[in-house]
């Protein structure tokens, strides 16, 4: 049995230390500082224009920082040649050679690098091996699926054993099936090669289903770094809550004062009063923004409900069903219920109570 590639070394880690970059009059990255643990798997996610794929260019090299530091193993790279700095590279677009095999493709780095050709071609299969593409090696890239065409891809880049995996958006271009086969693939060639890995995703779902870590950014400055679960559970701005999984939001006002972490009453639009986590400290009467996942709601009967709402619409997807409902003020929110939850849901039209449990509500300042 062939056996994986082996890293030239251990896996190292990254030292990002307040790097800004400018392009023009717009600050595409503005003094974000983090660490990548060696052998982890670190998410870079955020919308259009968050500064993701532009702090990924500045550890390949590929764009050089107006301000601060790149390290990789301890060792400052801020303005050392790409080449230099040993880092494999996965792009959206495979950039897959046509008129080479696919193990000619996967040998090329080695031949760019004056290694002899019976030792080419014994690293290009074992790599090919790893992403589990025995017997693929004669073939043309057109001959393979999107799917192989990217395995090859990340075969090229491990080959000449990079102390680090850079990984801009390869899945996006795959079909949604495919992508999900894909992240689960590639989550577990990670764990078995041991390689540091950073990945630029805009797909919230993509990050929480690969990564051990993941940084938010947004307007090119670092929202909050930490685990999936922490990420979506414990959201340390509006943003942050908006942009991992869905997320209904409330308008309302502190009826007192609160400790960060404490609890906190809240006068909503609708005149309720509900109980939430100040995610801050809170002054008394501060403007609030409360927010609560859709599964998290609790359909009961209107005079049992903390709110009510009349159902909009539902919307049916297999494993949950989705209801979009209206609150009397005008207010818009989402209820999911798992499959089989209820023996029959409310209907159309159909006047229902909400309620939740305080700890699932958690409240940030209007401007968090």
């Amino acid at each position: 049995m062939v056996q994986p590639v082996e890293l030239s070394s251990r896996s190292v880690g990254i030292g990002i230390r307040g790097i800004v970059k400018r392009f023009g009059a717009v600050t595409a990255v503005d003094g974000v500082s983090l660490a990548v643990e060696p052998g982890e798997f670190l998410a870079l996610l955020g919308p259009s224009g968050s500064g993701k794929t532009t702090i990924l260019m500045a550890i390949a090299g590929f764009e050089y920082p107006d301000e601060g530091q790149i390290l990789v193993g301890g060792e400052d790279v801020t303005w050392t040649p790409p080449y230099q700095r040993n880092l494999g590279m996965v792009f959206q677009k495979y950039t897959l050679f046509p008129h080479m095999s696919v193990l000619e493709n996967i040998a090329f780095p080695l031949k760019m690098r004056g290694v002899g050709r019976a030792e080419r071609e014994e690293r290009a299969r074992t790599a090919l091996a790893t992403v589990r593409l025995d017997g693929f090696g004669d073939r043309k890239p057109s001959q393979l699926s999107g799917g192989q065409q990217q395995r090859v891809a990340i075969a090229r880049a491990i080959v000449y054993k990079p102390r680090v995996l850079l990984m801009d958006e390869p899945l996006s271009a795959l079909d949604k099936n495919l992508r999900e086969e894909m992240q689960i693939e590639t989550k577990q060639l990670q764990r078995e090669i041991g390689v540091t890995v950073v990945f630029v995703t805009h797909d919230q779902t993509e990050a929480l289903t690969m990564a051990d870590r993941v940084a938010v950014l947004d307007h090119g400055r670092l929202q909050q770094i930490g685990t999936p679960h922490d990420l979506y559970e414990a959201p340390k701005s509006a943003f942050v809550a908006g942009f991992i999984g869905e997320t209904n939001f409330w308008q309302g006002v502190a009826r007192g004062a609160a400790a960060a972490g404490g609890s906190v009453s809240v006068e909503l639009a609708e005149g309720t009063v509900v109980e939430a986590t100040a995610v801050d400290a809170v002054t008394e009467r501060a403007k609030l923004r409360v927010a609560i996942r859709p599964e998290r709601l609790t359909l009961t009967a209107p005079e049992q409900g903390l709110l009510t709402a009349r159902v909009q619409q539902e919307i049916y997807a297999g494993n949950a069903t989705t209801l979009l409902l209206g609150t009397a003020s005008g207010q818009g929110l989402k209820l999911r219920l798992p499959a089989g939850s209820v023996s029959r849901g409310p209907a159309i039209g159909d006047l229902v109570g909400l309620r939740w449990a305080p700890q699932d509500a958690r409240a940030f300042g209007s401007a968090a």
